[in-house]
Parts: C-alpha cells; sequence; structure tokens
C-alpha cells in the first residue's frame, strides 16, 4: 500500500510486543515507534480499561490472533476486498460499503473536498478567483400579481407529471450541483462569508436534499390501495386486503398549488434548496424569496434547477426586503402554502398575516431558532466535551439555529471543562473566511455585529467575563468568540445569534439547579413568555458516560433534536431530520420521511367496479 514510500509502524507501550518482534524480525529495518499516553491517573486509568475492552473484544484482531480456531484468511482478510464485494452488488454481514453508496443502491451519497488536498485546494482557489457576485435587482412589488399569475398557470402542467418525472429533475439539478460544487462554494465563501469547510458541507447537504425528496416524493406519492394490510400479517399471495365487494378505494397525495418559499441567509444555499426542491417534488410550484443578504447564491441556484428542467414559471425568484417583497409574497390571495426558516418574530408574523385572510387556511411550515443548551454530568470526557463545544458553538461564527448557547456543566468537573475549553479558543484562527486555515470568519452583516455588542454588553454589565480570546482582527464584522459564565438560567435572555457561548454551573450547592432534571426543567422553559407556555425547543446536547441517563434525560427535554456525547451541529439529511417545537417551529422535520407530507394534499378515490355490469370479485 505504500507503494515504495517510506513509513513507520507503530504500537502502544505494553501491547502487541509479540506481534512487532515478528514483524521486525522479518524486516529489521523497517522503523517501529512506541508510544505511550501521558498524563494524570484519572484520565489514563478510563483510556487503558478502554484499550483493554476493544482488544478484548472477540471481533478485536489482537484477540482473534491468540485464537487458534480462527484460520488466517479470515484474520487477515482485506477490508477492500468486502468495499470491492458491496461496490459489485454483493450483500452480507462482512460487506462494506463505500462513501458513495453508504445511502444505498438507491441515492448516491453527495462528495466533498478535502482541504488537505492540495489538488482539492486548488480547484476551489481557481473558482474563488473566477467566480464575481452578480447585481441582483430587488424586484418591483408592482409586478407581484403578474408573476403569481404565471406561476399559477404553470401548476396544472408541472403538477400533471408523473411524480418520477419530477424526481428525475431533482436528481439531473443533483448531478449538475456536484459537478460545479467550487463554484458554489466560492459564491458562499464570498457573499455569505463561509469558511470553505462550512461551504462544503452546505453544498453537499443541498445535493443530499435533492436526492433525498426526490427518492421520499417517488416512495410517498404512488397510489395506495385500500383498505392497507401491515406487511407482518399473512395474506395469500396478490391479497390487498377486504373491502366494500363491489367497488374499488385509492388513496394518492397530490400537490396543492402555489407556495411561498423564505428562506435564511446562514445557510443561503442547502435550506434554499431543501425548501423548493421539497415543493417542487411533490408537484407544487414555487415564488422563493431568498435573505436579502444572499441573493447571488439563490440566483444561481434557481438558474441550475431551471436548466435541470423546472420550468421558468414554476420557479419564480423574488430578490428584497422581508418587510416589502415578504410581506408581499405572504399577503398574495390564492397561495397554497409558506415555507419559512428565520427568527420565531418573523413566524409570527406571517403567521398572523395568513389568519387574517379570508379564504382556506394556509399550511404555514416554520423552523426558527433556539436557546439551544448542553447538559454535562461529572462522568463526561472532558476532552470530548471540549471538542464538541468548540465546533458547536463557534463554527459557522456562531450562525446556525442549531448552534450552542448555553453551556450547564456540573460543578464538580466545570474547573477544568472551563479552564479546558478557554484553551481551545486560544487555538481559534479567526479572519477572512477565504483563507483556508480560518476557523470563525465575520459576521453577516455590520447590523448583525451591532446587535450582537449590545447584547453581550448588556450581559457583561451583571455577569463576568471570562474569555475574549483573540486580539482584534482586522476584517469587516469580526467578532471574536466569547465565553461568559452566568449564575442562573433566568440570566439568558434571547438567543445571541453569534459566537457568544454562556456558561452555567449545576448541581448540590447550585440553590434551583441541584439536579439534572430541575436544569431541564429550566431549559425547557427557556424563551416561554408566560408561566405553562412551550419554549424554545431545538437542540440539545448531552454528554455523560452513563446511557441510561442519557436517556432519561433526553426523554424529559422537550427538544426535537438530542445529541449525546457528539456535538450538537451538522444535521445529516435522510439521518438526523431536523426541526424543533414550541418557539422553534411547527414540524415537520426538514430532510426526514414526514417532510414532505405538509406540501401535499390528499385525495380519495373510490370507483363502483359494478357499474360496468356485475360483481367480477365475487365470482372469483
Amino acid at each position: 500500500m505504500a507503494q515504495g514510500r517510506p513509513f513507520e509502524l507503530q504500537r502502544l507501550h505494553g501491547m502487541g510486543e509479540g506481534v512487532y518482534r515478528e514483524v521486525l524480525r522479518q524486516h529489521p529495518q523497517q522503523p517501529c515507534r512506541v508510544y505511550a499516553p501521558v498524563g494524570q491517573h484519572r484520565d489514563l486509568l478510563a483510556y487503558l480499561v478502554r484499550r483493554l475492552l476493544e482488544n478484548g473484544a472477540n471481533s478485536s484482531f489482537v484477540h482473534q490472533l491468540a485464537d487458534e480456531s480462527v484460520g488466517l484468511a479470515v484474520l487477515l482478510a482485506s477490508p477492500m476486498e468486502r468495499a470491492h464485494a458491496f461496490a459489485q452488488g454483493e450483500a452480507g454481514p462482512l460487506c462494506l460499503p463505500l462513501p458513495p453508496q453508504l445511502y444505498g443502491p438507491h441515492r448516491p451519497n453527495s462528495l466533498g473536498l478535502d482541504l488537505s488536498v492540495a489538488a482539492d485546494r486548488a480547484l476551489l482557489e481557481a473558482a474563488w478567483a473566477a467566480v464575481r457576485l452578480p447585481d441582483i435587482p430587488e424586484f418591483d412589488i408592482k409586478n407581484l400579481n403578474k408573476s403569481f399569475y404565471t406561476c399559477v398557470s404553470s401548476y396544472e402542467k408541472w403538477s400533471s407529471l408523473p411524480v418520477g418525472e419530477r424526481a428525475e429533475v431533482m436528481r439531473r439539478a443533483a448531478d449538475a450541483l456536484q459537478a460545479d460544487l467550487p463554484r458554489f462554494c466560492a459564491l458562499l465563501v464570498k457573499e455569505a462569508h463561509k469558511t470553505w469547510g462550512d461551504a462544503i458541507a452546505e453544498v453537499r447537504e443541498a445535493i443530499d436534499f435533492l436526492r433525498y425528496y426526490a427518492l421520499q416524493a417517488e416512495r410517498i406519492q404512488q397510489p395506495i390501495a385500500l383498505p392497507e394490510v401491515a406487511p407482518e400479517v399473512f395474506t395469500p399471495p396478490g391479497f390487498k386486503g377486504w373491502g366494500l365487494t363491489g367497488e374499488s378505494n385509492t388513496l394518492q397525495l397530490r400537490g396543492r398549488g402555489v407556495w411561498v418559499a423564505i428562506s435564511p441567509w446562514n445557510f443561503p444555499l442547502a435550506i434554499f434548496i431543501g425548501q423548493v426542491a421539497a415543493a417542487l417534488v411533490t408537484g407544487n410550484v414555487v415564488l422563493a424569496k431568498p435573505a436579502e443578504q444572499t441573493p447571488a447564491v439563490a440566483h444561481a441556484a434557481v438558474a441550475l434547477l431551471h436548466e435541470a428542467g423546472v420550468p421558468n414559471d414554476a420557479l419564480q425568484l423574488f430578490h428584497g426586503s422581508g418587510e416589502t417583497v415578504g410581506a408581499g409574497l405572504v399577503a398574495l390571495p390564492g397561495i397554497a402554502g409558506v415555507v419559512f426558516t428565520g427568527s420565531t418574530q418573523v413566524a409570527k408574523l406571517i403567521q398572523r398575516a395568513l389568519a387574517a385572510k379570508d379564504g382556506p387556511i394556509v399550511p404555514l411550515i416554520a423552523e426558527t431558532g433556539g436557546i439551544n443548551a448542553m447538559l454535562v454530568d461529572s462522568s463526561a470526557l472532558p476532552e470530548q466535551v471540549c471538542d464538541a463545544v468548540v465546533q458547536s458553538a463557534f463554527r459557522s461564527a456562531g450562525q446556525r439555529c442549531s448552534a450552542l448557547r448555553l453551556l450547564c456543566v456540573h460543578e464538580a468537573v466545570a474547573d477544568g471543562v472551563i479552564e479546558m475549553i478557554q484553551g481551545a479558543m486560544q487555538t481559534l484562527q479567526v479572519g477572512d473566511p477565504s483563507n483556508f486555515a480560518t476557523d470563525v470568519g465575520p459576521l453577516i452583516d455590520v447590523e448583525a455585529h451591532a446587535h450582537i455588542s449590545h447584547l453581550v454588553e448588556n450581559i457583561k454589565k451583571n455577569v463576568h467575563l471570562s474569555l475574549i480570546n483573540q486580539a482584534q482582527a482586522a476584517i469587516k464584522n469580526i467578532f471574536l468568540p466569547v465565553l461568559i459564565e452566568v449564575s442562573d438560567v433566568a440570566q439568558v435572555g434571547e438567543e445571541i445569534f453569534g459566537p457568544v457561548l454562556q456558561v452555567l454551573r449545576w448541581g448540590p450547592s447550585c440553590t434551583g439547579l441541584e439536579t439534572p432534571h430541575a436544569l431541564i426543567a429550566a431549559i425547557n422553559r427557556l424563551g416561554a413568555t408566560r408561566v405553562g407556555s412551550a419554549g424554545y425547543g431545538l437542540t440539545l446536547g448531552l454528554h455523560t458516560r452513563i446511557d441510561s441517563r442519557a436517556r432519561a434525560w433526553a426523554q424529559a427535554a422537550h427538544v426535537g433534536n438530542v445529541y449525546v456525547n457528539r456535538n450538537m451541529i451538522g444535521a445529516v439529511v435522510g439521518l438526523q431530520p431536523f426541526g424543533g417545537d414550541g418557539l422553534s417551529g411547527t414540524g415537520p422535520k426538514a430532510g426526514g420521511p414526514h417532510y414532505l407530507y405538509r406540501f401535499c394534499t390528499e385525495q380519495t378515490l373510490t370507483i363502483n367496479t359494478t357499474a360496468a355490469g356485475g360483481n367480477v370479485a365475487l365470482m372469483a
């Protein structure tokens, strides 16, 4: 595998000595590095126990090496052969899928770029040099009715296409986006101030949305013969259930009509594509309004979808402010639904505007923010907590609706955990997002910078500022990551949409926060406007090495997504359906198996099969 390049063997001190002795006897010139963990007893003991459990497991190479019943063919079986077998269509427990086949044969995984590879960086650098942000004119709302009626006229033709044809359009768009990944990454870095790593992840998420919703639409929009019979019930071959004799009954999902899609600037491609694709693939047509800060990304996405086969009238782009263009779209009579991602306050305005209109009751799908918390107990692994906190709180400069806002650490380990996080924060590279080394880029605009600065100053009047981690960077709208310690959940007010982490200690000596259940109850009330009302409920992180505790806490939490012993950002399409409840959204979850249903209406078709003469079914 080394193909002549120099390499070295490595082994852990005290383990595998016999194996390496034989290898080095046959290859005396081969270097072997012996390594050992260094640290305090309390840390090393857990590490060594974990290694003993791994090496002592029945499936371990070290364990099987000493087992004479395990032959060499099994012991030395190459994982590459198992991956090749999967790629050739073979199945079985020993077959390993390669990354492109992770989601099975019907949905290819999106492909990314490796920033540690010079050739991949060169692709992005070339795209950065070539891409220009076009001047997207603001839409004149005087033309709103005209655009709406052209969209209405395209609905009948687009919705009448078989779902398979609409799904194929989405797949063509996904393939085109995959091929054009470097250009879209450059657009995200230039217009949305994304770091390269975040940009790559966002383009991949958009590709995954297109492919996943295509597959889901084909699944749910097939006619269902009624009554349905559960697959686990024994039935004769061809049996579809008893019903009223002399008639057939089927249920089918259809598109609703013209949808308004309003997307945010923090994920101007992935969320925009996800909203639009979900509406289009189910047979709807779309009036799309992107965030006013990121119209170029949306313009490129719409052009790509048009080229893939979406009719121009079926998907129209409206650039402008939310107060004018967004409000005008929502107020249009005859729209079939609104899908929105943004602040809770704007979602409430949309809800009221829809309720005030005459005509049908219009569905609203709203995904909003949250004061997301992470709960850490005394059994948690500090290094794992630190890594998860830094990613969750400061990636994308904290400008994710799922970002960590409130870290709750047990008082027994709080000093060490906070010190470790502060040290990790000092290693973050803050600056120009086009620099490959940058970890934290700027905020989206000067208004966001001013607002967050004001909120942090207000907090500093009441609590201790623990850390500002670097000298002010010479780049517009940079906000340095900060960690602020608070003494009460009540001190955590509105969501601070930036790299600001508030830390709270809990435990026996903390009044009102003596137990995890009291803490979770307080977290459930975050943002609640009155006693008994629902608070925010988007994401929650739990760090504990006691499985039963993690499950009990997750059950008690009123949140949409719970992440245990990992970071709490970057939900994967199809694996981690994303969305909250309470003040954090209406559901259903984006990227999940129930999302497309809200874009559809149901139709039951009943046919009297005896009308043609006689009941043929009775003759069987």
